[in-house]
């Protein structure tokens, strides 16, 4: 009897034939083979990190999944965390090795958004993170120049970052903070940040999270702070192909597109390296001033839920 089923690492692989979803061109056997292959890269970005994924099963719309299920293996690690928009403990897991990493991909989980902290410090996030958002997909070339308008504003201010392609239409800059950084801080350092970037070039960049606001401009994006989930570097995604979030060097930016790194062909360009441990530059203090004028620039997603409030009376008025 022929049987697409098999065991890696004490953890039973099944149906691995299956379609991963519409347009992946890709099957569940795919998903396995890839995250396997990466694993030495990827689960150090996930380790003692609280995780969410999105998984796929036939025949439904891809969903998020932060409450680890009833089901879940007594050793793949756990973490409860209060969560105060559904009032409820949330169990999230921590994939700290290979066993867990294949019984996420059994469970056909795709993507991998960890939070910026670590389970033993809610209150610690280990990065800045600024999320570059283009008007449409059509528009990388404007996502890169807006990439090094995000580089020079923190070199201004003695930081760097590493890059890499979110696995959408867009880039992250992961910025490495010392230890001692407080999250309120760390938070305003990355609202300054990115409105210093804009500052350089507003023609081209913008920091309004009203998409109306934005002028076709593209969106540097400061609300990843605290405990926000990023998608992990080496990461697929849900989406036609099935692109790979894939870490870049700065003097590459210009000539790659994110249709790059895909499942398929990421394994390849890595060969032995890590590229994103190798790009990641060493944790440094953030700046006062630079903390001090975030502390000045409204929280974003706060502001707009006031201005939105403000059209509404005003269109009904």
């Amino acid at each position: 009897m022929v049987t697409t089923d098999e065991v890696r690492d004490e953890v039973s692989l099944t149906n691995l034939d299956q379609p991963l979803f519409d347009g992946a061109g890709a099957t569940k056997r795919d998903l396995v083979d890839y995250l396997d292959a990466v694993r030495d890269r990827i689960v150090p970005v996930l380790r003692e990190r609280p995780l969410s994924v999105v998984r796929v099963r036939q025949g439904q719309d891809p969903f998020m999944q932060k409450n680890v299920p009833k089901y879940t293996p007594s050793w793949v690690r756990t973490f409860p965390m209060w969560a105060e928009a559904s009032r409820r403990e949330v169990s999230y897991a921590l994939c700290d090795d290979r066993r867990t990493l294949l019984w996420f991909a059994n469970q056909r989980a795709v993507e991998y958004h960890p939070m910026l902290v670590r389970s033993g410090r809610l209150d610690r996030p280990t990065h800045l993170v600024l999320d570059i958002d283009p008007p449409d997909a059509d528009a990388f070339g404007l996502v890169i120049a807006s990439a090094h308008l995000v580089r020079q504003a923190l070199a201004d201010c003695g930081l760097e970052g590493a890059v890499k392609t979110s696995g959408a239409k867009g880039v992250h800059i992961f910025v490495p903070v010392d230890e001692h950084e407080k999250v309120e801080d760390m938070a305003a350092a990355t609202r300054a940040i990115a409105a210093r970037a804009e500052r350089l070039d507003p023609v081209l960049a913008t920091t309004a999270f009203i998409r109306e606001d934005r002028g076709g401009k593209v969106f540097l994006d400061s609300t990843r702070a605290g405990g926000a989930t990023v998608v992990a570097a080496y990461s697929p995604r849900v989406r036609p192909g099935v692109p790979v979030s894939f870490p870049v060097a700065w003097d590459d930016l210009d000539q790659v597109v994110p249709a790059d790194f895909t499942m398929r062909t990421a394994p390849g360009l890595l060969g032995e390296r890590d590229p994103w441990a190798e790009h990641m530059p060493e944790p440094r203090r953030l700046p006062p001033d630079l903390v001090e004028e975030g502390h000045t620039i409204p929280v974003a997603r706060v502001q707009a839920m006031h201005e939105g409030k403000r059209r509404a009376r005003a269109r009904r008025g």
